[in-house]
């Protein structure tokens, strides 16, 4: 995987606060998974989704904690949460700290605040947008309003 092949918001956030969109250039996955996918409860070939998510951490300041999507609405704080944790949304206050989330057809949400302590990331299907992922998500980072920015990224529409 090479940086190049990534998708970069461009948003306004503050230089502290950097994110990244992966795309399926550069994984090791193949058909119907090519090439970097890097979701584990899809059928792929579970070393091909260790590797491409070892690709993807050579990138990182730390290693996400991956979780279990389920279309909801459940936000955990990247620095505690447990690997496979049950939620729809991701949020840290600790620097260096990665949220990450999955997505194929779902609209990933990247937020922050204006001074960049704190970010989150939501997994933001019709069923997640329906029942207040967003919304869940504002709500853990516990700063004013007025305050956050959102970068929404690539997602299937008609």
């Amino acid at each position: 995987m090479r940086l190049e092949d990534c998708l970069v918001p461009v948003w306004p956030a503050p230089p502290n606060v950097r994110a990244l969109v992966t795309t399926r250039a550069g994984g090791v996955s193949v058909a119907p998974w090519d090439s970097l996918n890097l979701g584990d409860h899809v059928g792929d070939d579970p070393q091909a989704v260790a590797e491409n998510r070892h690709r993807l951490r050579a990138h990182l300041p730390a290693a996400p904690v991956w979780l279990r999507q389920v279309h909801g609405t459940a936000c955990v704080d990247a620095a505690t949460a447990a690997p496979g944790s049950e939620a729809d949304a991701v949020v840290t206050r600790t620097s260096g700290a990665v949220c990450a989330v999955l997505t194929a057809d779902c609209l990933p949400v990247l937020l922050c605040n204006d001074a960049g302590t704190v970010v989150a990331a939501a997994h933001a299907g019709w069923r997640g947008l329906a029942a207040g992922v967003i919304e869940s998500a504002v709500a853990a980072m516990a700063v004013p309003g007025e305050s956050l920015m959102a970068w929404l990224g690539p997602a299937i529409g008609p």
